[in-house]
């Protein structure tokens, strides 16, 4: 099991950015893939972006292309979503997860609050 803690969120203006970090407590990630999910108010989670570790392939929710960049720091167990030209809309908890290739996401932390205003 991974334990992953979150940080990095808080309230800013739309346009603004934010960079969310996501430290794990596994120190070998070779066979697993990161991502990030959000839940807005009212609303079921949903995927936002991942990131295969070994390979640093990346995928997104097309209501993030272009906007949000996933990336990893191997030395620090360390994923990033860096989140610009933010939007009310985007306003949600931010939940880091993990998996083993293969297989649901079976791993999540606590979760970070993001709030964008208009």
């Amino acid at each position: 099991q991974v334990q992953l803690v979150e940080s990095g969120g808080g309230l800013v203006q739309a346009g603004g950015s934010l960079r969310l970090s996501c430290a794990a407590s596994r120190r070998t990630f070779s066979n697993y893939r990161v991502g990030w999910f959000r839940q807005a108010p009212e609303k079921e989670r949903v995927f936002v972006a991942s990131i295969i570790w070994r390979t640093g392939s990346t995928n997104y929710a097309d209501s993030v292309k272009g906007r949000f960049t996933i990336s990893r720091d191997h030395d620090k167990n360390t994923v990033y979503l860096q989140m610009n030209s933010l939007e009310p809309e985007d306003t949600a908890i931010y939940y880091c997860a993990a998996a083993q290739l293969g297989s649901n996401w079976g791993d999540w932390g606590q979760g970070t609050q993001v709030t964008v205003s208009s």
